[in-house]
């Protein structure tokens, strides 16, 4: 199991602070429970992991094998929710230079940017390719994703023809309306539904998650088995004293009330930066509302402690750390010794690498505990699936009962409008 470890924060809050928002926690953990809090039609996510049915994970299997037997590259298409959870896993559990060797297929994105560039190099990049699409939109009018979708699928069109490639799109969308799910019944589509009751941001354990999970080569039913656990950990019935996602929760939140205004996520494994990025959506669309919420910053160490290192040690004192740690690697490599000692490391021979990472990791920690840094660490005993989906459920656990203690609705975001309106005024779109 994930462990939480908060004893580095008691040298800024006390420890009864903390406890004596027991009872909230609970309550608000109950009322995500019962359904009767804000934004309580889009709690889908809160059992996903259990209700994932055999039935299910056998169809996204069938389907991202066939895509896999298929396609030498496969283009997911989604912006938010509908891409950095897959990119998230994806990147934790792959080789990291997969895309790099003829391993097949090759994972590519698109849709979430507008970069004509980009484009035009990915476009060239699948010239002579065998490609498939994966389109993650609830509507299929989201600019970013949309505009990807129409270059992509007529690429796809003229070089394998129309019929062809009906057979290697695949559309992640609404059940019964909108854009993609029009065109998708049209043109014959293989279709998995977001489910109605599900925000992007959520969506990691459902299709839109688990198929471009699959197509990677990565074992779907370990990462919903990780997350199941960790439903139950979390559960209304579990005192908060044993509840990690409750005290990550308060943590939070009682730091905020102490003028930490920015959370920094920080990993020493640079397989989790997309995991960071993730986090980093899943919080700042869930709780910055109603000019409130902790701004959510992530950090890849030990190489941004040669960039950023130096604001987070003696910059403004408006921040607090949260540190994911990865307890075992999966491969073992040693430092050999070296006759000359040039570089002066011969006192580090026969020692494992991780072990000087993790020194730097502990090093780090006390010099941002004594810097004026409160210090939350998260322990993931290796990166695996069953490990990660227990890591993402906590999160998105932890962030409903966060957003419920801030007094906010975590599952909206009416600002992330705001950029829209004006975009299609200037691109003069019909009806705006």
């Amino acid at each position: 199991m994930i462990t939480l470890d908060i004893n580095k924060v008691f040298g800024f809050i006390p420890e009864k602070q903390i406890f004596d928002r027991a009872k909230a926690a609970e309550s608000v953990n109950i009322e995500l429970e019962n359904g009767t809090g804000k934004g309580n039609d889009f709690l889908g996510w809160l059992h996903l992991p259990s209700s994932v049915t055999e039935a299910m994970l056998n169809e996204i299997q069938k389907t991202a094998d066939d895509l896999r037997a298929q396609c030498e590259a496969v283009v997911i298409i989604g912006i938010g929710g509908s891409y950095l959870g897959a990119k998230a896993v994806i990147d934790a559990i792959s080789g990291s230079f997969d895309n790099l060797s003829n391993k097949k297929p090759l994972i590519v994105y698109a849709g979430h940017q507008i970069g004509e560039d980009y484009l035009h190099e990915l476009s060239e990049f699948l010239k002579g390719k065998s490609f498939g699409i994966i389109n993650i939109s609830k509507s299929g009018t989201t600019t970013e994703p949309a505009l990807a979708f129409r270059l992509l699928k007529k690429q796809l069109e003229n070089t394998i023809g129309i019929d062809n490639a009906r057979k290697r799109i695949i559309a992640v969308t609404d059940k019964a309306r909108g854009a993609l799910r029009t065109l998708a019944t049209k043109e014959g589509y293989k279709t998995f539904v977001i489910p109605d009751d599900v925000g992007g941001r959520f969506s990691v354990l459902t299709p839109v998650g688990l198929l471009p999970i699959a197509v990677a080569g990565i074992n779907i039913r370990q990462l919903v088995s990780g997350a199941v656990e960790m439903e139950k950990a979390t559960g209304k019935n579990i005192p908060f004293a044993k509840n990690p996602a409750a005290i990550y929760a308060v943590v939070r939140n009682e730091l905020y009330k102490h003028g930490k205004k920015t959370e920094i996520l920080a990993n020493f494994n640079p397989k989790l930066h997309y995991v960071a990025e993730w986090w980093k959506q899943l919080y700042g669309e869930s709780e910055g509302k109603e000019n409130k919420g902790i701004f959510t910053a992530a950090v890849d160490f030990t190489t941004d402690l040669h960039s950023m290192g130096q604001w987070i040690q003696e910059g403004e004192r408006s921040i607090f750390e949260t540190v994911l740690s990865v307890a075992r690697c999966r491969y073992t490599v040693e430092v050999p010794e070296d006759k000359d000692d040039l570089d002066g490391l011969n006192y580090l021979a026969g020692k494992r690498v991780d072990y000087i990472n993790k020194m730097a990791e502990l090093g780090t920690q006390q010099a941002h505990v004594a810097g004026g840094v409160p210090n939350i660490r998260i322990e993931i005993p290796e990166l695996n699936e069953y490990y990660l989906g227990q890591l993402l459920y906590f999160f998105e656990r932890a962030c409903g009962i966060s957003g419920y203690l801030l007094g906010v609705n975590p599952f909206d975001q009416p600002g992330v409008e705001a950029y829209k309106k004006n975009m299609f005024a200037l691109l003069k779109k019909p009806g705006c």
